[in-house]
This record gives structure tokens, C-alpha cells and sequence, in this order.
């Protein structure tokens, strides 16, 4: 307790460091950038889906290096990217043959550059759009946005959303709370299945999100950031898949303050009838 005390003091003490502000993107309809080719590969049936926090979008050599190994990272059929400009997403699309669908939330003052999030798949990404998120960093009055897509996977069709909520730095656990009711609001009018993923800063917007019915696959995922639980993936309209269905993967190569997050999901009436066929 007393190292988490102690992370979240650093942190609280970096977030006051300086005092400018962000060039926030109000438009709700753009920028909103795409590109990138969907290299479908051979189609299963499940849907593995990575989300990593790249910290300030720097590493990008290291990521395709951490995302290309053998191993939980490699082959997903959806990465969720953030702390991402266009470049770097870019980058990442063209050496691992993804398409890609960017959304800036800002020009972030620490980096100077495009802050946002990215959705990037092997499958088509289709109708991209940005989805504005309420109100902003108490101290950089950044407001973010989330991405948001019609994935054509293997599993079939689903809505898939990008997220970064506030930080703890900048806001109260009641504001990822809204940020979340505001994507599950969205998502209403979508009847498939929905996956939301990135770094929800905490646990209390994808609690929120599973209070609502959505399932927290990543709810037992521990230490993604420090000792803090900050990246998840949730779902609706979706199980686990696998055993283990969820995990850490390690980042022996730096390429951020957090660690991916994976999670293997798959149509819930898909496991019934494996269980069916296995009796």
C-alpha cells in the first residue's frame, strides 16, 4: 500500500510540473485519420486483442519489436494503441502490415505533439469516427476522445473503441465513470457485439462498464503500470476464450512505462457448442 502511495505521489508531482495547456481538437467529427492495408491472415475463431499505453509514442521500434515476438502479442486481430500521433501509428501499421484508424485528442504540451489513440487490425476498419469524451484535465485541460470503428474480423462484425480516460492526476474517479457511461451510451445504437480497450487509467470506468453488463475481461490483470491496474479490455456481446483468457505480457525492451495488456474473446454461442461437441 505504501508503494502505491508512493507511485501515485510521483505521479501527482509530474502532472504539476509546468503549467501549460493543450491545443484540444474540439471538432466531434475530426481529424480523424485512416491508412494502412488489412492483411487478412487465415481466419479462427477467436479474436485476440492487445492494448498498450506507448508512452508518448517514442518507442515505436521498440513496440513492432515487442508486438512481432512469439508469444500473447503476436498475431492480433486488434492492437489499441495510445499516447499515439500519426506518425508513429503510421509506422507501426506499415512493418506489421495493419490497417489503421488514428484519432488526436490534442497537441499534448509535454511531447509537443498529436496525443490520441490508434485501432489498428489486419482486418478492415470500417466507418471510423471520433467520439468526444466529457470534460478535461484539471490542471492541462486536455479532453479526450476516443476512437471508434466497425471491425470486420473473424468473429464477424463488431464495434471496437480506443480509449484513454483521464488520468488520476487529472481528475477524480467520477470522471473515467462518465467517460465510460459515455461510450456505452454510443455503443446503444450498435446491436453487435462492442470491444472497448486501452488505458482506462484505473479500474473505475471498466467497473462502471461492467456494472452496465459489459464483461471486464482484464479484471484480474494486475500491475500494468507500477503496481497500478490502468489497461483493460472489456466487452459486450462477447466471452473469454482460452485459459488463461487474459494477461501481462512483459516489455523486456522498454518500450513504455506500461506493460500490454492482452485478452482472447470469442462468441459466446461459439463456446457453448464447443462445450456441446466436447461432452
Amino acid at each position: 500500500m505504501a508503494l502505491r502511495r508512493l507511485f501515485l505521489t510521483s505521479l501527482l508531482l509530474a502532472s504539476g510540473l509546468g503549467c501549460a495547456t493543450a491545443r484540444n481538437y474540439e471538432d466531434p467529427a475530426a481529424p480523424v485519420y485512416t491508412g494502412g492495408a488489412a492483411l487478412r491472415r487465415e481466419a479462427g475463431r477467436t479474436l485476440r486483442v492487445v492494448t498498450f499505453n506507448l508512452k508518448w509514442g517514442k518507442e515505436i521500434d521498440r513496440a513492432v519489436e515487442l508486438l512481432s515476438r512469439p508469444g500473447p502479442l503476436q498475431g492480433a486481430d486488434l492492437v489499441v494503441l495510445q499516447e499515439m500521433d500519426r506518425e508513429g501509428t503510421e509506422r507501426i501499421g506499415r512493418a506489421l502490415g495493419l490497417q489503421y484508424v488514428y484519432v488526436p485528442s490534442a497537441v499534448h504540451p509535454v511531447p509537443r505533439h498529436d496525443f490520441g489513440v490508434a485501432l489498428l487490425s489486419p482486418w478492415p476498419l470500417e466507418a471510423p469516427r471520433k467520439l468526444l469524451l466529457p470534460h478535461q484535465n484539471r490542471t492541462r485541460k486536455l479532453r479526450r476522445s476516443a476512437a471508434v470503428a466497425t471491425l470486420r474480423s473473424p468473429v464477424g462484425d463488431i464495434r471496437v473503441y480506443g480509449v484513454h480516460f483521464e488520468s488520476p492526476a487529472g481528475a477524480w474517479g467520477a470522471v473515467r465513470r462518465d467517460q465510460a457511461r459515455t461510450v456505452i451510451a454510443d455503443a446503444e445504437g450498435w446491436s453487435g457485439p462492442v470491444v472497448v480497450a486501452g488505458d482506462f487509467n484505473g479500474r473505475s470506468g471498466a467497473r462502471e462498464m461492467a456494472k452496465l453488463g459489459y464483461l471486464w475481461a482484464t479484471e484480474d490483470v494486475k500491475n500494468t503500470i507500477g503496481p497500478f491496474d490502468f489497461d483493460h479490455v472489456v466487452a459486450r456481446g462477447l466471452c473469454a476464450r482460452d485459459e488463461p483468457a487474459a494477461g501481462v505480457a512483459p516489455d523486456a525492451n522498454d518500450a513504455s512505462d506500461h506493460k500490454p495488456v492482452w485478452a482472447v474473446l470469442g462468441r459466446c454461442g461459439d463456446m457453448m457448442a464447443t462445450a456441446s461437441g466436447n461432452r
